[in-house]
């Protein structure tokens, strides 16, 4: 048992080591090797689990991120010591068939229309290509706001930061390389910064497909794939034409909507001004001009409106989620900053405005406290306020 308990740490430390040099100038393949030598037949899961543990013990998260180019070289066509099921990627409108079917999609998408007309300098071909590929941010979130929370929830912390930093990354590479298309700056470092773009969007790729996915297939039940399956189609996907995936039997199905339905219609809620049905304050709380989230005391995610038109992508998978793991890793800080303020009353509220397209989305944040003062929690509302910036003069009369 020491022996093993000496192993772990002493892999732990060999990561370090590699981080460091990483951080000073080595590449990939200068530290490839090292890393190789140190984890010959050992899983990926204990891999992640030694980041885990790296990460709990201080070491940022931006740090460990600078691994996952190790991990792609060194484990790349070498990973069969993790048994993957194939039935689930073999399965019409499972996610993990959704996610390979959209990963097959990009990949046409880089190896047909980008490669060839960057090698080209094509504008308008790559241009074309680009744009199409910009479509991975679909795919993105949903591996954020459906995967990663069942990630957390089985202890697999460390992957889910670590990915959605790399995930930002490519978001910003293709923003920037469409840019710098848009500007022709289509000189020596674009074509540079282009396949640098395209090589992490593959990697990524390797990741889901080798790491992730097999990670979560060991752990999630049928009722969990269900769930991601059901909400994934709020959130849209790369490809067209995704099946419904439903394993239950018609009886089941029934049984499951009679059960949800006297769930939600029953009972008074009884308030200090009024009192509602549960179906009368669910509705009124979903037609809300705009959407509210409550994070409790402990920092967990307890509640957010489900309206027709969402500012940001909301799932039932957050549910009991840390509100930190809500965000990627370069903005969690200043989450954790408003929560620190509010739970120490240094404020009561703190506010936030941008600009997407053609929305301007306020974005308020409110401590919550009883009457005797005690911080219960955090309410975050979210509005697209420019229909109402742009109101003049007064409006007296009913509209036809």
């Amino acid at each position: 048992m020491s022996e093993f308990i000496n192993n772990r740490q002493m892999r732990q430390q060999v990561i370090k080591d590699i981080i460091k040099q990483l951080h000073e100038g080595k590449t990939t393949e200068e530290v490839k090797q090292q890393f190789a030598d140190a984890f010959e037949g050992v899983s990926a899961t204990e891999i992640t689990e030694a980041e885990s543990a790296l990460i709990q013990g201080g070491l940022p998260v931006e740090e460990v991120q600078r691994l996952c180019d190790v991990h792609a070289a060194v484990f790349k066509g070498s990973i069969a010591e993790i048994h993957q099921p194939t039935d689930p990627a073999k399965i019409p409108g499972h996610p993990v068939h959704t996610l390979e079917q959209e990963n097959r999609y990009i990949e046409k998408v880089i190896e047909n229309e980008i490669r060839p007309n960057l090698a080209k300098n094509n504008k308008q071909g790559l241009l074309e290509g680009i744009n199409k590929l910009e479509k991975i941010a679909i795919h993105y979130e949903r591996k954020e706001n459906l995967f990663f929370p069942y990630m957390e929830k089985y202890g697999m912390t460390a992957p889910p930061k670590v990915m959605w930093g790399v995930d930002d990354e490519i978001r910003d590479q293709i923003k920037e390389v469409k840019n710098l298309l848009l500007q022709e700056k289509m000189d020596e470092s674009f074509a540079s910064k282009a396949e640098d773009m395209l090589n992490k969007v593959t990697e990524m790729i390797f990741k889901e497909e080798k790491i992730m996915a097999p990670m979560l297939i060991e752990q999630l039940t049928q009722d969990e794939w269900k769930l991601i399956a059901s909400e994934s189609r709020e959130l849209g996907y790369v490809i067209d034409h995704v099946p419904t995936w439903n394993p239950e039997t018609k009886e089941e199905q029934e049984s499951k909507k009679e059960a949800t339905k006297t769930e939600y219609e029953g009972g008074v809620i009884k308030l200090p001004s009024g009192e509602f049905q549960l179906n009368e304050l669910v509705s009124m709380l979903n037609t809300l001009p705009f959407d509210i989230t409550f994070v409790d005391k402990n920092d967990q995610v307890k509640y957010f409106t489900e309206g027709k038109e969402r500012t940001f992508p909301r799932t039932r998978a957050i549910i009991g989620r840390n509100v930190s793991n809500c965000h990627p890793p370069a903005s969690v800080h200043i989450v954790e900053n408003i929560v620190e303020d509010f739970k120490s009353g240094k404020k009561d509220q703190e506010d936030f405005w941008i600009r997407m397209k053609d929305k301007f989305i306020l974005i308020r944040y409110y401590a919550v406290r009883d009457e005797k003062g005690e911080y219960l929690g955090v309410l975050e509302v979210t509005q697209d306020i420019a229909s109402i910036q742009q109101l003049t003069g007064e409006k007296r009369l009913v509209s036809e």
